[in-house]
C-alpha cells in the first residue's frame, strides 16, 4: 500500500532562506540529516525527512533552546506562506490563533488544540499521523512562533504564563528569557499558556481586504486536503493512536469515524482492504518505529503496538520480518554503526 498523502509535508521556500539568515547553510543541514542535497529544492518531503531536517538544524546550531529563539525571531514576515500570512493579518490575537489552529490541519505533522478557561488560554501541540513525536526543536519552534505571532501582530512584547515541553530543550534559561515565564521540561505534553486578556488585543497588521482574498482560497484548500484522505488512511491514523488500549475492533474505529461498523467495512472493501489487514499493517509499521528507539525494551514495544503478551508479538513480528525483534534491532544498530564509520 502506498503511503497516504498525509505523510507528505510542504516546506515553505522561506524556510531555507531563514536558515541562511541565522548562519546555518542548508547544504550542511541536508548533509547532517543524511539526505540528498536535492531536498533543498524539493517542495515536498516525508515526515521522516522533515524530522531529520529539523534535528540536523538543532545539532548544527549547538543548543536547542538557542536555535529555537534565533529562528523564531529571525523569520521574516514577508516569507510567510499564505496560511501564516492570513494569521498575521487577522483582526486580533484570538482570531490569529484560531486561524492558526484551523490552517495547521493543512500543514502536517503538527496539530494544535486551543482552550480558553478562566483567565488563561492554553495551546497544546500534538503530532499528526504518527505516535512518533517530532524533534524537540520543532516543538519549541512551533510554540515560540505562536507567541511571536502575537508580538508582531499587536506590536507589544507579550509574555506567556507558562510553557511545558516533554523533552529536554537545552539551556532552558534562554527559553525563559524569550517566553518571559518559567519553562518546564519533562512534562506530559507540549503546551503554551497565555493570558486570556491578551487575546483581545487588536492586530496593528489587520488587513480586511487581504483576508477576504486569502480566506476563501485557504478554506477550499483545507476542504480539498481533508477529502483526499482515504477511509483506510483515516483508519490507520486512528489505530496508531489507539493501539495501547489493548483489544481494538472495527466497531471502536467506526465509532471514532462517526459511522457504523458495517459502513466502515463496506468502504474498506471498496478500497480493496480489510480492517484486519490495516490493523496488522499499523502494528508492523509502529513496531519498526519503536524498535528503532534503543531506549525501549521489547516488552514495552509489544505493549505499545497492542499485544497483551510478548509471545504473540514475537509470532507476529516473525511473520512480518522473518526474524525476532531482537535480531532485527541488532541488525539495524549494526547498519547505523557502519554508516557512521564510513
Amino acid at each position: 500500500m502506498n503511503a497516504p498523502s498525509a505523510d507528505l509535508i510542504k516546506i515553505a521556500p522561506g524556510f531555507w532562506a531563514s536558515l541562511r539568515g541565522v548562519g546555518v547553510d542548508p547544504v550542511d543541514v541536508a548533509r547532517q540529516a543524511r539526505l540528498p542535497l536535492s531536498v533543498i529544492h524539493e517542495p515536498l518531503v516525508t515526515t521522516a525527512q522533515y524530522y531529520s531536517i529539523w534535528q540536523a538544524y538543532s545539532e548544527l546550531f549547538g543548543d536547542t533552546a538557542a536555535g529555537i529563539v534565533k529562528l523564531a525571531t529571525a523569520y521574516e514576515t514577508a516569507q510567510y506562506p499564505p496560511a501564516a500570512l492570513a494569521t498575521f493579518h487577522a483582526r486580533d490575537y484570538r482570531d490569529a490563533l484560531n486561524r492558526m489552529v484551523r490552517y495547521k490541519q493543512m500543514c502536517p505533522p503538527e496539530n494544535l488544540r486551543i482552550r480558553e478557561e478562566g483567565e488563561q488560554c492554553s495551546i497544546e501541540l500534538e503530532w499528526q499521523h504518527t505516535d512518533q513525536p517530532g524533534p524537540p526543536v520543532l516543538a519549541g519552534i512551533t510554540l515560540a512562533y505562536l507567541l511571536e505571532l502575537g508580538r508582531r501582530g499587536t506590536g507589544r512584547h507579550l509574555t506567556a504564563c507558562s510553557v511545558e515541553f516533554i523533552h529536554p530543550m537545552g539551556d532552558v534559561r534562554v527559553l525563559e528569557g524569550y517566553f518571559g515565564c518559567r519553562v518546564r521540561t519533562g512534562a506530559d505534553r507540549n503546551r503554551l499558556t497565555l493570558k486570556r486578556e491578551d487575546l483581545d488585543r487588536p492586530f496593528a497588521s489587520y488587513n480586511e481586504e487581504l483576508l477576504e482574498i486569502l480566506t476563501p482560497a485557504l478554506e477550499r484548500t483545507l476542504e480539498e486536503r481533508q477529502s483526499q484522505f482515504t477511509t483506510s488512511a483515516k483508519v490507520k491514523w486512528i489505530l496508531s493512536r489507539c493501539l495501547t488500549r489493548g483489544r481494538i475492533d472495527i466497531q471502536t474505529v467506526a465509532s471514532e469515524l462517526g459511522m457504523s461498523g458495517r459502513t466502515l467495512q463496506r468502504r474498506l472493501t471498496d478500497e480493496g482492504l480489510s480492517f484486519k489487514r490495516l490493523l496488522a499493517e499499523t502494528r508492523h509499521e509502529q513496531a519498526l518505529a519503536y524498535l528503532a528507539d534503543p531506549t525501549l525494551e521489547i516488552k514495552e514495544v509489544a505493549f505499545l503496538v497492542g499485544y497483551e503478551d510478548q509471545n504473540s508479538f514475537y509470532r507476529a513480528f516473525r511473520s512480518w520480518e522473518g526474524e525476532t525483534p531482537a535480531n532485527w534491532r541488532a541488525a539495524q544498530e549494526h547498519w547505523r554503526s557502519a554508516l557512521v564509520t564510513e
